[in-house]
């Protein structure tokens, strides 16, 4: 199983437009743009969510769920040389910012910069030792002083780092966004898949917002479509490199599969379902288990109060939250096909309960 040039091109389209939790408009809009091409309806709400169903109407109702947004950075201060001043969006190691190329989304569109610290020359011995944390760092457009600054860029503005993806040998692809920008890649992807097997279930891909800092997308989305089943899609942390903790994560590798959550978090029966169709579709698993949350959407349609039958698919990554995040497009591929045989295999009198 691969994905098709057309597919990489616009999953690299998705992962390289800006989008962090809270100002996902750019990368929803292209997510929009490219379901108008094989879905006859397409929405998004005033929560920043977006999604794309096969049809209206009746009958189990089967969401299928990535978030859209990404970790970021926001400006929270200008001085009067122009430096910038940044907080964080979501969940970053600040040592991973260090030194890095910086895309602020400007009113009047991109504006670059770079992460500014004292040069180790400079640093006294015992503050060579210090971690460093966003407190300590800047973010330098080149600007003359505070009004050359504020020309292009104002407090408030979001900024990501500005990486390139890579491609790398056996299949595997690094980048930053892709927690979770994979996930809503997928869904759509699996939404085309269920529309060319003309599958009988109402079936919607969503692209939720604000995962990374408080998923209010997902329990805002499950009270907008009200589904019968939901079935999230995140990355999870591979344990295939040093340092890991396979006796935690069990053994996750690039290239093994996509991980099917199991425990209290999610739906035995929508497992029990999952699990299948990997059988059904020759696809490769791993099993991870959950016993009292997933950290993930999944989450979130749990708390809202919407009583959804909820399963969780996730991608194996390497170097979570980095500018370099790294997964295989097999395990994309392969998630891709458990899902779609998933959707077709469920029955519309299938009981979910216990």
């Amino acid at each position: 199983m691969s994905l098709t040039q057309n597919q990489r091109a616009y999953l690299l389209d998705l992962l390289t437009t800006p989008s962090p939790s809270g100002f996902e408009r750019h990368a929803a809009r292209h997510w929009r743009e490219e379901a108008t091409n094989l879905a006859p309806l397409v929405d998004h709400d005033i929560a920043g969510n977006s999604w794309a169903s096969n049809r209206d109407g009746d009958g189990l109702h089967i969401v299928i769920e990535g978030h859209i947004d990404e970790i970021g950075l926001i400006i929270t201060s200008i001085d009067d040389n122009g430096f910038l001043w940044i907080d964080r969006i979501g969940g970053w190691d600040d040592q991973v910012v260090v030194g890095q190329r910086i895309m602020i989304d400007g009113r009047n569109g991109p504006v670059t910069g770079v992460i500014g610290k004292k040069a180790a020359h400079l640093l006294k011995p015992a503050d060579r030792e210090k971690v460093t944390t966003l407190s300590d760092v800047w973010i330098d457009i080149g600007a003359k002083d505070r009004s050359a600054a504020q020309a292009v860029v104002e407090v408030g503005d979001p900024a990501v780092v500005d990486v390139t993806p890579l491609d790398l040998p056996n299949d595997l692809l690094v980048s930053r966004s892709i927690d979770n920008r994979i996930g809503s890649f997928i869904a759509l992807e699996v939404l085309r898949s269920v529309i060319k097997r003309d599958t009988p279930h109402r079936v919607t891909a969503l692209a939720a917002s604000q995962e990374e800092i408080t998923m209010a997308g997902a329990i805002n989305a499950a009270h907008n479509l009200k589904p019968d089943v939901v079935i999230a899609l995140d990355v999870t942390h591979a344990t295939d490199y040093p340092g890991a903790e396979p006796q935690v994560d069990n053994k996750v590798s690039l290239g093994g599969g996509p991980v099917l959550t199991r425990g209290s978090a999610v739906n035995q029966r929508v497992f029990e379902a999952l699990r299948d169709a990997a059988k059904d579709a020759a696809v490769p698993f791993v099993v991870q288990a959950a016993g009292r949350s997933t950290g993930t959407d999944a989450d979130g349609f749990r708390r809202s109060g919407i009583a959804s039958a909820i399963g969780l698919v996730s991608i194996p990554n390497r170097y979570m939250h980095s500018p370099n995040e790294m997964i295989s497009l097999t395990d994309v591929a392969g998630a891709i096909a458990l899902i779609s045989t998933c959707v077709a295999n469920l029955s519309d009198a299938v009981d979910f309960r216990d």
